[in-house]
C-alpha cells in the first residue's frame, strides 16, 4: 500500500462524515497546509530558542541604545534567555534599519524604531527600507514631546507668539536642528507649511551644539526632548514655548501645549517601538508584545521612563501600524508642501 493511501485511510478514520465531499489530492493539500501550521506553532512555543538581537541603529551611548538596552535586560530576565544589543550605526539609521529588514523573519533580529524610522523615508526614498512594507510591527514601548525653545533674549514668550513675530519678520530668524532630514528638521518646516512663516535652517552634528549655539546666541531656536533642554529651562538659560503635543507635559507643567495656543493642526512625537522583518509569525510577535506590555507595567521600568519624560504606549500591533503609517503620511506631505530634496542624510 503507498504512503497516499495510508493516508487517505488515516484521513477517513479521522473525517468519516467530510471526505466523500473531498478528493484525496485535496485531502493531501489540507494535510499539508495543516503540518506547515503546526509547525508554525511548535515554533512560536519554542521562541526564543537562540539569541535574540535587538538592533539599534544609532551609536552607544544615545537615547535609543539606553531605550534598546532596557529592553533586552527585561526581555533577557523574562525569558530566562539571551537578548542583547547589536549597534549598527550610519545614514541616520538606515544602515541597521536596512539590515533587520533583510534578516531572517523568525523573531531573532528585532528592531528598536524612533522618529527616523518615518522621518528618514518621508525625506529621502532611497532609504533602502519602507517602514510598512518591510516590517512587521510588535508595538510601541513609548512616547513623549518634543519641545520648542528660543534663546532668552528672544522677545516672544509661546509658539503662538513667535508664529506672529516670525510672520512680520521674514527670513531673519533661524532654527538649529540635530541634521537635515531629522524630526528636528521637520518640525521646523511643519510649522513652515501650516503657517506661511520664514525661518532659515541650520543643521548640526547634533542637538547638543545647537542647544550651545542657542545659549550663546548664536541660533534663535530649536527643539529638543525634555530631558536634553529642561535643565536650561529651569537655570533660565533658555527659553521654553511650547510642548509638541496638544496637552501640557506633568515634568514641566508650566510650559504650554499647542491645542491652548490655537496651534492644534501642528503635532510632532518622539516615540520608541519594536518591530520584526515582514513575515515574522504572528504567534511570535504576539509573544513578544505580551512581553512588552509586562515590561512596560514594571514600576522601575515607568520610574524610568518618567524621568526621561516619556509615558508607556504599549498599544499592540494595530496601534503600531496605524501610528507608522499616519506619521510616514504626515512628514511625506510636509516634504511635499515644502519641496525638501536630499540626496543623502
Amino acid at each position: 500500500m503507498s504512503l497516499d493511501d495510508n493516508l487517505t485511510i488515516v484521513l477517513t478514520f479521522l473525517y468519516p462524515m467530510t471526505l466523500p465531499h473531498f478528493s484525496r489530492r485535496q485531502w493531501l493539500a489540507s494535510a499539508a497546509v495543516g503540518s506547515f501550521v503546526h509547525a508554525l506553532g511548535a515554533q512560536a512555543a519554542t521562541y526564543p530558542d537562540k539569541p535574540v538581537r535587538i538592533v539599534v541603529p544609532f551609536a552607544a551611548g544615545a537615547g535609543t541604545d539606553a531605550m534598546g538596552r532596557l529592553l533586552a535586560q527585561k526581555l533577557g530576565d523574562l525569558w530566562g534567555a539571551s537578548v542583547v544589543v547589536e549597534n549598527r550605526t550610519g545614514a541616520s539609521g538606515a544602515i541597521g534599519t536596512q539590515y533587520v529588514a533583510q534578516s531572517p523573519a523568525d523573531g531573532h533580529t528585532l528592531l528598536l524604531v524612533a522618529a527616523p524610522f518615518t522621518t528618514v523615508p518621508a525625506v529621502l526614498p532611497t532609504a533602502g527600507y519602507d517602514p510598512v512594507a518591510s516590517f512587521a510591527p510588535i508595538g510601541m514601548v513609548a512616547e513623549g514631546p518634543l519641545m520648542w525653545a528660543c534663546n532668552k533674549d528672544l522677545p516672544i514668550n509661546t509658539l503662538a507668539e513667535l508664529v506672529a513675530y516670525a510672520q512680520t519678520r521674514p527670513g531673519q530668524l533661524n532654527y538649529g536642528s540635530a541634521g537635515a532630514g531629522g524630526i528636528n528638521h521637520l518640525v521646523l518646516e511643519q510649522l513652515k507649511a501650516k503657517k506661511g512663516v520664514s525661518i532659515v535652517h541650520i543643521p548640526y552634528r547634533g542637538i547638543a551644539p545647537a542647544t550651545l549655539d542657542m545659549i550663546g546666541g548664536q541660533i534663535h531656536l530649536l527643539t529638543g526632548t525634555i530631558p536634553a533642554l529642561a535643565p536650561f529651562v529651569r537655570d533660565g538659560r533658555i527659553k521654553p514655548l511650547a510642548v509638541t503635543t496638544a496637552q501640557r507635559h506633568p515634568s514641566l507643567p508650566q510650559v504650554h501645549g499647542l491645542a491652548e495656543q490655537g496651534l492644534s493642526d501642528l503635532s510632532a512625537l518622539n516615540y520608541f517601538g519594536l518591530v520584526a522583518p515582514k513575515g515574522t509569525p504572528a504567534d511570535v510577535v504576539a509573544r513578544l508584545g505580551q512581553a512588552i506590555g509586562r515590561i512596560t507595567a514594571m514600576p522601575d521600568v515607568q520610574a524610568r521612563f518618567k524621568a526621561d519624560a516619556l509615558e508607556p504606549a504599549p498599544q499592540g500591533v494595530a496601534h503600531m501600524d496605524r501610528f507608522i503609517r499616519s506619521d510616514l503620511d504626515g512628514w511625506k506631505k510636509v516634504v511635499r508642501q515644502q519641496g525638501i530634496q536630499m540626496e543623502a542624510i
